[in-house]
């Protein structure tokens, strides 16, 4: 199983407009973060993980043609943002896309998005066909999803596992019910805003904490701000098995 890294920023993005720090001013490419998305391609799926505002420039950057389907972690306009830009996958491959989404986030898209909703649709409208999940595990064909419950400050949110792969953003709070889920990873994919305490999102030794007890194989940061340091000095304070994520990177699961 392949997963790309197509975003690993914030909901500003880094470099985000008007800030002159040095993450913001780094000539590093990596220190270059569109907002938070994963490709997850098994031998016959194309499965993405969240479609924000930055959706376009994503798929045209890691040359995708084509999408089975897009799981959604919650209604934040930095997940759910580039999803009119579906039209295009629409045209080329003559199909509507999956989307699986909880039934909150639904009536959240309902207003976003209400001409897709429309009963009389113009042409050209995104043609997306929704998929209701919970908690419980589902099937795209032959690739089995499971949900994992997290928080994000008072909003619940969804990640997923997708074989011995985990995926969690946006989030600042695991129940320990939903963390065992998440034992006997290859791979755990875990946001760390900065090194400092946050709201509704885990800091970087929160996250390293979680990584700890899991255990997996290799961990990655994502959903990086620019106030956590440059990818450069970030990595050098990393255990042995825990990567900071950067656009573009691919690793195998």
């Amino acid at each position: 199983m392949k997963i790309t890294f197509l975003g690993t920023g914030t909901s500003q993005g880094t470099p985000m407009i008007g800030c002159n720090c040095k993450v913001c001013k780094s000539a590093d490419e990596r220190d270059k973060r569109l907002r938070s998305s994963i490709l997850v391609e098994t031998d016959d799926k194309k499965i993405l993980i969240d479609a924000g505002p930055d959706f376009r420039q994503q798929m045209l950057r890691a040359g995708i043609t084509n999408l089975d389907a897009i799981l959604i972690t919650h209604a934040h306009f930095d997940h759910v943002g580039g999803l009119d830009d579906v039209r295009a996958l629409n045209y080329v491959n003559q199909k509507a896309i999956d989307i699986y989404l909880e039934t909150r986030v639904k009536k959240s898209l309902r207003k976003i998005f209400y001409y897709v909703f429309d009963t009389s649709k113009y042409q050209g409208v995104p043609k997306l066909i929704f998929h209701q999940i919970t908690e419980s595990s589902f099937n795209i064909d032959n690739v089995k999803i499971i949900p994992l419950r997290a928080y994000h400050h008072l909003l619940p949110v969804l990640g997923f596992k997708i074989n011995k792969f985990c995926y969690i953003t946006d989030a600042n709070k695991i129940s320990p019910k939903e963390l065992k889920k998440m034992q006997y990873a290859d791979i755990v994919v875990i946001n760390a805003l900065k090194r400092e305490k946050h709201l509704s999102h885990f800091s970087l030794p929160e996250a390293l904490e979680i990584i700890d007890k899991l255990s997996p194989k290799r961990a990655f940061i994502t959903h990086i701000s620019h106030q956590l340091d440059l990818h450069s000095v970030i990595e050098n304070e990393l255990p042995a098995n825990v990567f900071a994520a950067f656009d573009g990177l691919n690793v195998y699961c």
